[in-house]
């Protein structure tokens, strides 16, 4: 059975396949607001190596968010994509619980909202145990002064377990992206009215 995992809401692009319980492929690829640049042709590439085509893909877990509100759409369009065109099953983990998924210890995930604020959320062991939410991000380092910090540039992901946890989707266009917040599109239209 083969798996692609897909994220593409922090700075790093991250991409995997798993055959079985096997990662075959996995990729962090650091980006610069350019991972439409990447995001296909990372994809491509790993299936090309392995002797695959998308519709070999059993199924496809995709981060939803939080994070780049940009990147959340790339990567929950392209998961959307495939699964509608080559039928797919799709299952959705939060890039948070993504980036988490490799820490065995009390650790706390954090991306940068702007303003001093964090997308974020605290895990001991590998379970999270509050809410993912918009948070000041010295007051929740305050908070938990033992917790290890990962951010968007220094995680690292355990693939499997991402597969373990993530949620199926019976239809692909079920598949929405978490923001935690509207965009700024989305506040400016609401002053309006």
């Amino acid at each position: 059975m083969y798996t692609l995992i897909i994220d593409s809401a922090t700075k790093i692009l991250y991409e995997a396949l798993v055959c079985d319980s096997k990662v075959i492929d996995e990729r962090y690829i650091t980006g610069q607001n350019d991972h439409a640049k990447n995001i296909v042709a990372t994809l491509e590439d790993m299936l090309k190596r392995e002797g695959i085509e998308t519709n070999d893909l059993d199924q496809i877990v995709c981060g939803i968010g939080p994070g780049s509100y940009t990147g959340v759409r790339m990567g929950v369009t392209v998961a959307k994509m495939i699964g509608a065109f080559q039928h797919n099953d799709i299952y959705e983990i939060s890039t948070l619980d993504l980036m988490a998924s490799g820490s065995t210890e009390e650790t706390l995930v954090m991306i940068d909202s702007r303003r001093g604020n964090a997308f974020c959320a605290h895990y001991d062991k590998g379970i999270k145990t509050d809410k993912e939410a918009i948070r000041n991000q010295s007051e929740y380092k305050a908070l938990y002064p033992n917790a290890k910090i990962l951010t968007e540039s220094s995680f690292k992901v355990d693939p499997i377990k991402c597969i373990k946890i993530a949620h199926k989707h019976d239809n692909p266009h079920s598949l929405e992206p978490n923001y935690l917040q509207e965009t700024e599109a989305e506040r400016n239209l609401h002053c309006k009215d």
